[in-house]
């Protein structure tokens, strides 16, 4: 018997950014893309809050932030280095995690073209196909696999129908906590706020744990119950 995605709730986006951040690593996220639907489960993912200079809460309430200062589960998207990237909003007023990489996820609920339409969605500058793990490796490439646009869904909440975070049972052995990526200087990018599955860490934007990344400085291990 198949079983049918259970979205999850909004309840369980309703806590800490880090501990949300972590709880993320393994779930699916389901998109219907031109009345098909898409599939990536999530590796990579950044933790933001309202009261550090890295966040974009951190300037302030504007009607273009608002879903960061709405209820756990909102939508926050924006448009980063050209791209759209994909955020859900956390416990407390402008606080939120980053969908940082992801890796297509396929099964009976997939359409069965479903790898090649997000090969399509996503192309490399060659115009070629790009390689399956490298086709969410970033959290540009992540929504245009999956075809997530900001003026689509920026504020949105989660539609059962269309857009939804699934738990398929996936978790990852152990995870990587370490800093994030493109955080200005002076705007807290000491912080380890970025969390890593890792036996995905190769495939995720930045491998936390390539060549002359030491443990306890570079990067911790986490047990996934941490």
């Amino acid at each position: 018997m198949i079983a049918t995605p259970r979205p999850l709730p909004d309840s369980f986006f309703d806590r800490d950014a880090q501990v949300l951040a972590r709880a993320l690593l393994g779930k699916i996220i389901r998109h219907r893309h031109q009345g098909h639907w898409l599939a990536a489960r999530i590796i990579e993912t950044e933790a933001y809050y309202l009261a550090e200079k890295g966040s974009h809460a951190s300037l302030g309430y504007t009607e273009k932030r608002r879903a960061l200062f709405l209820d756990g589960g909102h939508i926050y998207m924006y448009y980063a280095r050209g791209g759209d990237s994909l955020n859900f909003s956390a416990q407390g007023p402008g606080n939120a995690v980053l969908i940082k990489s992801a890796l297509p996820w396929l099964d009976q609920h997939c359409a069965p073209d479903a790898l090649q339409r997000m090969q399509g969605n996503n192309p490399a500058a060659s115009g070629e196909r790009r390689p399956p793990e490298r086709l969410c490796a970033g959290q540009t490439l992540l929504c245009r696999a999956l075809g997530l646009k900001v003026p689509d869904w920026d504020a949105q909440r989660f539609d059962p129908a269309r857009l939804f975070v699934d738990d398929v049972g996936e978790r990852p052995a152990q995870i990587i906590q370490t800093t994030r990526l493109g955080i200005p200087g002076g705007r807290d990018e000491h912080l380890p706020y970025r969390f890593v599955d890792a036996t995905h860490a190769r495939h995720c934007t930045r491998n936390p744990l390539r060549r002359g990344q030491v443990e306890g400085r570079d990067y911790f291990l986490l047990n996934p119950e941490e």
